[in-house]
């Protein structure tokens, strides 16, 4: 392995075609009510998981971004409210084609950002430059698909309903005002996931994006402005107690929209005076189990495990965070997933053979060294040669065997590049954690016995959304659902998910008369009404 404090190089050494433009990237603007407000307060410094060898030292400064106040929030929040307009405001009053059309033209825009965004993602959070483009790429298709599924959604929506002598049409209409904060290991995909459906469905925007993963979103205000009315979507940026706590205590968020951890959620929710009224959209942690029995092929299994825990890093909600493996096969499992991860590259983003790079959290390293330390004192041993080295951001992922419930590593989500490894001897042993979890996103069986499979599969979809079979834990395919139990999700995003989650069932009814039928007749003829038509997107 390549010594890690070699792996940071010089400015000169770095090809410009993967620095943002410009550098450093200083971001001034901020959009409220259609404005893009240029800031004259204070800023917050960026520092970037990549250092950079200067003659002074290390310097990893790559930019700042605006810390609004308290008065910029409640101008967000005012703008964001203004436009709802209680539903009448002109983008929930919009049709559905209207809207699809508003967002094909960001769309398009945003398509033109694609080399800064990518660039800033791989500075910002330390993602690979082709997970990085595989993060864009996948929004722009997200987005498309949503669409798609929104002209089937209220293609459904277009007919009439009669039952017991009343006529009704049921469409599905916007909740009012969602406030938005994305998380920092997928700060453009996975913030869309929420954003994009809850804007499509007529509903206001406030945007607060993560604390790493900021400057990314700066390419995109132009086109939040010129593809939308005024207020539809508004930007925060700042310290959480600060511009998020008015939002909140003001009662007016209707919808609120969050990845990130439970605490963080907790504390959020219970700043809104009125719970019952507020929507929550959450995605948390997880503590992804791999299960591998006996009869599994080892060679594939291996793989699928090292991707499924340490892809990006090992820093996915969806990745596999313990592994429990059959004490028949657990020796050659231990040798063959050694070799597996010491072939691993560690490196800079945009090099091309690297899979591991620079951690983005700060002290990210000296929490998973605590991991390791606490582990290895209760019974575990690090079991590949350069496991837990570390030097500043850069941590090269360690194995550790045998682990026990005594260690915090068996029950704390690690969220970086740590792989636990228990034998088990009975199959409830694995079954008992899952169980005993209070997470309950996913979980993967490996193995070839159909039998034994089965039995898992009726006990496991009790437990958690998802089931994979010889394959790592996963949010992909879009259209497939994607939720948690226990602590680990409020409802469930999917591309056709999500335009439900943030919308409700709403219908106009009246008894079939001929009088009533007249009427409606009338509205359709006429075209009167954005909610009461029988249009058919094409």
């Amino acid at each position: 392995m390549q010594k890690l404090d070699t792996i940071f190089t010089q400015h000169q050494q770095i090809s410009p075609d993967v620095y943002p433009q410009p550098f450093p990237y200083i971001q001034n603007k901020y959009l409220i009510n259609g404005e893009l407000r240029e800031w004259n307060g204070n800023f917050q410094d960026v520092h970037s998981p990549i250092f950079i060898k200067t003659d002074k030292g290390l310097d990893n400064f790559i930019g700042r971004y605006p810390m609004l106040g308290e008065k910029e929030a409640v101008e967000a929040l005012d703008a964001a409210v203004n436009a709802y307009q209680h539903g009448n405001g002109e983008w929930p009053s919009m049709t559905v084609s209207q809207r699809i059309a508003c967002m094909r033209k960001f769309v398009l825009k945003m398509t033109e950002q694609r080399t800064p965004i990518v660039n800033l993602l791989m500075w910002e959070i330390g993602k690979t430059q082709k997970d990085a483009e595989k993060e864009f790429d996948r929004t722009v298709d997200y987005i498309n698909d949503t669409i798609e599924a929104l002209k089937n959604l209220d293609r459904d929506c277009s007919r009439f309903t009669f039952s017991q002598n009343i006529l009704a049409q049921i469409r599905r209409a916007p909740l009012g005002v969602v406030l938005c904060m994305g998380p920092f290991n997928y700060p453009l995909n996975e913030t869309f996931t929420t954003l994009i459906p809850a804007i499509l469905m007529g509903n206001c925007i406030i945007f607060k994006p993560p604390k790493k993963g900021v400057l990314l979103h700066a390419p995109l205000l132009q086109a939040f402005q010129e593809s939308f009315p005024k207020g539809v979507v508004n930007t925060l940026y700042g310290d959480g107690e600060v511009i998020i706590t008015p939002l909140m205590t003001s009662g007016k968020i209707d919808v609120f929209a969050f990845i990130g951890s439970s605490r963080v959620a907790d504390i959020i929710k219970s700043e809104h005076p009125k719970l019952h009224r507020l929507k929550s959209v959450l995605g948390l942690e997880a503590k992804n189990p791999a299960i591998i029995l006996k009869d599994a092929d080892l060679e594939s299994t291996v793989k699928e495990c090292v991707s499924g825990a340490l892809s990006f890093n090992g820093q996915r909600c969806t990745a596999l965070k313990i592994i429990f493996v059959h004490e028949s096969i657990v020796s050659q499992f231990l040798e063959l997933i050694n070799k597996e991860v010491e072939n691993l590259q560690i490196g800079l983003p945009w090099e091309a053979r690297t899979q591991i790079t620079p951690l983005p959290e700060d002290g990210k390293a000296t929490y998973l060294t605590g991991l390791i330390d606490d582990a290895t004192e209760k019974g575990a041993k690090v079991i590949n040669e350069n496991g837990g080295k570390h030097y500043e951001s850069l941590f090269f992922p360690a194995i550790l065997y045998p682990v026990n419930k005594e260690m915090r590593v068996y029950h704390e989500e690690q969220f970086g590049p740590i792989i636990p490894i228990v034998s088990f001897k009975d199959i409830e042993e694995p079954l008992n954690y899952v169980v005993e979890s209070k997470y309950g996103q996913q979980a993967s069986i490996f193995g070839n016995d159909s039998k034994e499979i089965a039995r898992l599969i009726d006990v496991l979809v009790n437990q958690v959304c998802r089931v994979n079979i010889n394959s790592q834990c996963q949010r992909g395919p879009d259209d497939f659902p994607f939720t948690g139990r226990k602590d680990s999700a409020e409802a469930t995003l999917s591309v056709s998910d999500a335009l439900r989650v943030f919308s409700i069932r709403t219908l106009v009814a009246a008894k079939n008369n001929p009088a009533n039928t007249n009427i409606i007749h009338k509205i359709l003829k006429e075209d009167q009404s954005s909610f009461l038509n029988t249009d058919f997107i094409l």
